[in-house]
């Protein structure tokens, strides 16, 4: 055993994962409540400690997949939280990140499982720890990040319409987009393939349906593209 650090403290270390959704027209944000001390009974993000053979982002892959039955989620780490007492039972020393997740491609048979639920993020509860400031640092970053990078479709289905595409943007941003300046925007855009399919759910003339090609994309911003939606 290395004796070179003998001498300096030891800390747990911890990751804890603020998994955002979308769901009509909200930004939904996935909670459980804990079955163990401390804070029995109250409601959580999803995280756990890092194992010793694991990197920090293995050990959030792993809570991710663990909870959401789903590989290749997209994440984002968003800093170190570490106050002193920020964890009443012991010094842990949490890195945290945000996720993004196609609520449809969910195993809800995890939700029971890990007693987790999806709340608004305008309507979640009171969370243990730091937790609460954990999320409004995931949706800080996660507001500058998506109107730089098309990030925001991780969160919607293969298909969809420019409402729903509105309608995402809106939720992540906290406020209305005009119709006529967001549509222009979106035509600009030619990573958007329009299908000749329609969505007919919310008219009867229904919407045309589009995919995001992430090929395209990658191709454009090698020619410096800047993506702003």
């Amino acid at each position: 055993m290395c004796t070179f650090y003998k001498n300096n403290d030891k800390f747990l270390v911890a990751v804890d994962c603020i998994i955002f959704g979308f769901h009509k027209g909200e930004l939904t944000l996935l909670l459980i409540k804990r079955d163990f001390n401390p804070c029995l009974g109250e409601w959580s993000l999803m995280g756990g400690f890092l194992n010793q053979s694991e990197s920090i982002n293995q050990a959030a892959e792993r809570v991710l997949a663990e909870l959401t039955g789903l590989d290749s989620i997209y994440m984002d780490q968003i800093g170190v939280f570490g106050d002193i007492n920020r964890d009443p039972a012991d010094r842990v020393l949490s890195v945290a990140y945000y996720a993004l997740i196609n609520m449809d491609e969910f195993d809800k048979r995890l939700l029971a499982k890990h007693n987790a639920t999806w709340f608004s993020i305008d309507k979640m509860p009171p969370l243990i720890f730091d937790h609460e400031h954990m999320v409004k640092e995931a949706l800080r970053q996660l507001r500058r990040k998506a109107s730089v990078e098309p990030i925001g479709f991780n969160l919607l289905p293969e298909k969809f319409t420019l409402p729903h595409l509105q309608a995402l943007y809106e939720a992540i941003y906290g406020s209305e987009l005009d119709k006529r300046n967001f549509r222009k925007k979106v035509q600009s855009i030619h990573f958007l393939e329009k299908s000749e399919e329609k969505d007919k759910n919310t008219s009867r003339r229904g919407a045309f349906l589009y995919t995001f090609n992430m090929a395209s994309y990658e191709r454009l911003k090698e020619e410096g593209f800047t993506f702003a939606l």
